[in-house]
């Protein structure tokens, strides 16, 4: 097979204006959380959370992401570029994002949230832990639509040329990324939390989960070409850092389940109200 080499401009409006599809995969994450985050405030009985809090959360979500990821890519992949010209980090425009460095940004925009509503930290983190998979779902999915981010050289049989890297046939690492990361940790945190659960633990088990699918298809995922190879022969640039959040998930999983608060009530069944009757009419009082 080869990459269908897709144009990543999705729309040119009017001479330099254009909508890139990586920008509309953003979109689309950010509209499937809120769509998501609103569903979880209605119909689970998560503590306090209202539809309006759902959105301003949604906010800091956004600005957390786009900051930290930008700021992870610079600082995690490209610091020798940054230390030449610490401008580079503003550079939104020429691309780089950084997972890990959109996860730092998520926790801190989970922190300041919390500080602002007075809920506390892990309670926000295990009510949008669930909510981010599909996020990672659209955002592989961009990467895969602009070509970048491609596999190791391959013979199996659903192998891919990248023609604008060589000629070699390749694992197509980033729908690897976009089942595992995306759609199957979105169906594991979903089916998790969707009961009552230890406060700390739907975090602890996305951090897990996320390490455990990003460190396995890192042995697939070409390294990148200015770091390479970063220890023992193996470890990438993104193991060493997926890695270190597998063991603090597996440590906050076992002082969640150690401590046993629950974080998420099971929703109340409201018993069916009582009329009485008085035998004369009259008008209903509100209370």
């Amino acid at each position: 097979m080869i990459h269908p080499q897709f144009d990543p401009v999705a729309l040119h409006i009017w001479g330099p204006i254009q909508i890139q599809w990586y920008g509309l995969m953003y979109l689309a994450g950010f509209v499937a959380g809120l769509y998501l985050g609103l569903w979880r405030a209605r119909k689970q009985a998560w503590r306090g959370f209202t539809p309006e809090q759902v959105q301003d959360l949604l906010f800091y979500i956004v600005v957390g992401i786009i900051v930290g990821g930008r700021m992870g890519y610079v600082l995690f992949y490209n610091l020798e570029q940054f230390f030449q010209n610490p401008l580079y980090l503003l550079r939104i425009w020429e691309g780089g994002m950084s997972f890990h460095g959109g996860f730092i940004g998520v926790a801190l925009a989970v922190i300041l949230f919390a500080r602002k509503t007075g809920k506390p930290i892990f309670a926000v983190g295990d009510f949008v832990a669930p909510l981010v998979p599909l996020g990672i779902f659209f955002g592989r999915l961009g990467n895969f639509i602009n070509g970048e981010l491609w596999g190791r050289p391959t013979d199996v049989s659903w192998g891919m040329i990248f023609p604008q890297v060589d000629s070699l046939v390749r694992h197509p690492s980033q729908l690897y990324q976009m089942a595992g990361e995306g759609l199957g940790l979105f169906i594991l945190m979903w089916w998790f939390s969707q009961k009552p659960r230890p406060h700390m633990a739907v975090s602890g088990l996305f951090m897990v989960g996320y390490g455990v699918f990003r460190t396995a298809v890192e042995f697939f995922r070409e390294p990148d070409a200015h770091l390479g190879i970063r220890a023992l022969g193996f470890l990438t640039q993104g193991m060493i850092l997926s890695i270190p959040m597998i063991l603090v998930g597996v440590l906050m999983l076992a002082w969640a389940y150690r401590r046993g608060q629950m974080n998420m009530l099971p929703p109340a069944v409201p018993s069916p109200a009582k009329k009485k009757r008085t035998g004369k009419p009259g008008k209903g009082k509100r209370t």
